[in-house]
């Protein structure tokens, strides 16, 4: 048996031995306390890297009278030159909580020396791994839709499974709470459209016409899209991260092990609420977008309100009501959709729920200008 040189009482140390059976026996001993440094590891490298190097190493930890994080340096260090030598390693003779410390340490440093490789795969591949991951999100969509769907044939036949206080609460968040926001944005835009309706009319003689351009814009199409737009930012993100949350907090589990569906207690309240606060938000964001070309049209072009008034209801009717009222409800119901999805297929950490946040907002508009182009088509077709 080899030991270290000789230390005061108590001073931690590091023997070693080889067994007939070739295995390195490592002994700690002594107080192991980091301030007053680390003994060497020479003797263990050396029987490692020796003529005959041993096929394990165990530990012998009798005379250890206590330790703390310098005795794991020690331990790190050996198991890497075991490691670059090939030797197994048994950690059975450690205490228990520096074997559970030690495995924690080797599994970080392993995932640390996982590098991503250099290659970029070809263009092929990116190309159809793109393809691959919209088809499996839409196909994902298309499932969750199929979900909610049923969700709602159970609830139109009187098997409530979610509270009325809940859908009251989303209610409130979808719409009053959401007014101060819709306000400024479509008053800026209907403030933009007259301005530069304004400057283009009257160069031909017609700014009266101001009042037709923004009623007809803000009615049948800006104060829909921009609503919903503000929505998608603000209460779907908000939708995403909530349900999110609530997989990271293994709420969604428990609610299914009490017997409570997720879809029918959690998405269908916030798709209801949204779908019935969108009509009246984009109602108002008409009226204020309205309001924004009337502050142009008057204090600019010095037209009189009444003026602007006759005009606006000349422009507009039942059916361009009826058409951005309609529009609202389908942009509610797909905001409203895309944050749960994403909410309830979310990861189970941080970054995963703001991931979800963010692909709910962008997932969202996308929905509501594919779906407002094809309106835009089938009102072409239909002569509206």
């Amino acid at each position: 048996m080899s030991r270290s040189a000789e230390e005061p009482a108590n001073r931690a140390e590091i023997g070693a031995e080889m067994g007939a059976d070739l295995t390195l026996l490592i002994h700690l001993g002594g107080r192991w306390n980091l301030g007053d440094g680390l003994p060497s590891t020479h003797l263990v490298e050396l029987a490692l890297s020796g003529s005959h190097p041993p096929r394990a190493v165990a530990f012998d930890t009798t005379g250890l009278v206590s330790w703390d994080s310098s005795v794991l340096v020690a331990l790190q260090r050996i198991r890497r030159e075991c490691d670059a030598h090939a030797v197994a390693v048994a950690l059975e003779g450690l205490p228990a909580a520096a074997q559970r410390l030690l495995a924690l340490a080797h599994a970080a440093s392993e995932k640390a020396d996982v590098h991503p490789s250099g290659a970029r795969p070809p263009w092929l591949a990116r190309v159809g791994m793109t393809v691959t991951a919209g088809w499996n999100g839409a196909r994902e969509s298309i499932g969750f839709l199929g979900e909610t769907t049923l969700a709602f044939a159970r609830v139109l036949s009187g098997r409530v499974a979610f509270r009325a206080r809940d859908l009251a609460i989303v209610a409130q968040d979808c719409g009053p709470q959401a007014l101060g926001i819709v306000t400024l944005i479509n008053f800026l835009v209907g403030v933009i459209v007259g301005f530069v309706g304004a400057i283009e009319l009257r160069r031909f003689g017609a700014a009266v016409y101001v009042a037709d351009l923004v009623a007809i814009a803000t009615v049948r199409e800006l104060g829909c899209i921009m609503t919903g737009i503000i929505m998608a930012g603000r209460t779907g993100s908000g939708f995403a991260a909530q349900l999110g949350t609530m997989i990271v907090n293994q709420e969604v589990e428990a609610l299914v092990t009490m017997g409570i569906p997720p879809m029918e207690f959690l998405v269908i309240p916030r798709v209801l609420a949204l779908c019935a606060m969108m009509p009246l938000l984009c109602l108002y964001a008409d009226l204020i977008g309205i309001l924004g070309g009337a502050a142009v049209a008057v204090g600019m072009l010095g037209q009189s309100p009444l003026q602007y008034w006759v005009e606006t209801r000349h422009a507009i009717g039942f059916t361009s009501i009826s058409l951005g009222i309609g529009k609202g409800i389908v942009f509610g119901a797909l905001i409203a959709l895309a944050g749960c999805v994403r909410g309830m297929k979310s990861g189970h950490d941080a970054a995963a729920v703001g991931e979800a946040a963010t692909s709910a907002v962008v997932l969202a508009i996308t929905w509501i200008i594919a779906t407002d182009g094809i309106f835009a088509v089938i009102c072409n077709v239909l002569g509206i």
